[in-house]
């Protein structure tokens, strides 16, 4: 639906005039089973809500196209397995556990789920997470079906709206800043700051007073490491700093809002920018036919081949 950041990006790519690369709207027509689409690279930024795009796009990555994000990633990605990587790799986050679906997913019984205990264990939910508390879906995003919860009866009326969406209940970080960071490749991270409490358009700050150093620092070097783990091209993560401590609040937001109209114009120049910097030099990387796509340290560390076992230094006594 956005329309400000596609046409920028395009035309800054083009304005660069590097030889060899274009850039274009991705045109898609008949999409055959493993046969090469004509794209070195393809920027992704609707397939979240068209099935029929994810599926192009895995057939392109599979066959060498450099798509970003990776859409194999994105497809098994979810809010709360982000936070327990968060963990793994040493990034504060929100108290959070997982609940159930209010109503059972089609095609259920009461038989499966006979390996839920009932009632879960709730007055240790209430003591571990505390009062009041956010309640989100632990998938997907756009502030859809999130709610503040401030009681247990609050949260059982609330979580009857919900439906069969799978829900996170999560600590409240009474927070004294918020940031919101780009992150391109990784590395390249622009922090803006932001105010979620305001209306959406009003939400990244203008004009505002100078942060500490020390706190920018690590904000930025909590982003690398997220980034890095998760394996995502263009994302977007929030933090939200309690007791000068940066707690990562949202992190999987991998077709991340870059719309002019509400990032501003400085933060829109950023991202055009250096989405186009990050575009070309994937085309000059990028081999036809191989696999292309970044994959994060949480699934290439699953699969470096063991080191062999270190020779002992000891001699054998005879």
């Amino acid at each position: 639906m956005e329309n400000t950041f596609p046409w920028a990006f395009i035309e800054r790519v083009n304005e660069k005039k590097v030889d060899g690369i274009i850039a274009e709207p991705v045109s898609v027509d008949v999409v055959q089973q493993n046969a090469p689409c004509d794209y070195a690279v393809i920027i992704d930024r609707i397939s979240q809500d068209v099935p029929y795009y994810r599926a192009f796009l895995k057939n392109a990555a599979a066959t060498g196209t450099a798509v970003i994000n990776n859409p194999f990633w994105w497809s098994a990605d979810e809010k709360f397995f982000n936070n327990v990587l968060a963990e793994q790799v040493g990034v504060p986050v929100p108290k959070t556990v997982i609940l159930p679906s209010h109503q059972r997913p089609d095609d259920t019984s009461e038989t499966s789920f006979r390996n839920m205990k009932y009632p879960l264990s709730w007055d240790y939910i209430f003591n571990h997470i505390g009062f009041p508390a956010y309640m989100k879906p632990h998938a997907g995003g756009g502030w859809k079906s999130v709610y503040q919860v401030t009681s247990p009866d609050d949260l059982f009326a609330k979580h009857a709206e919900t439906g069969q969406l799978v829900m996170m209940l999560q600590e409240e970080i009474k927070f004294t800043e918020y940031f919101r960071c780009y992150a391109l490749g990784g590395n390249n991270i622009h922090i803006m700051q932001y105010e979620p409490r305001n209306p959406h358009h009003l939400r990244y700050v203008k004009d505002a007073p100078p942060v500490e150093a020390k706190l920018l620092k690590k904000v930025e070097q909590y982003c690398k490491k997220l980034n890095q783990a998760l394996g995502y091209d263009f994302n977007t993560v929030e933090f939200a700093v309690r007791d000068g401590i940066p707690y990562a609040i949202d992190f999987c937001n991998p077709a991340p809002d870059a719309d002019v109209n509400s990032v501003g114009q400085e933060n829109f120049d950023w991202i055009v920018e250096n989405a186009a910097n990050m575009a070309i030099d994937r085309a000059k990387k990028q081999k036809p036919g191989q696999m292309n796509l970044t994959w994060g340290t949480f699934i290439k560390d699953q699969f470096k081949p063991k080191a062999a076992p270190k020779a002992s230094s000891a001699k054998t006594k005879k």
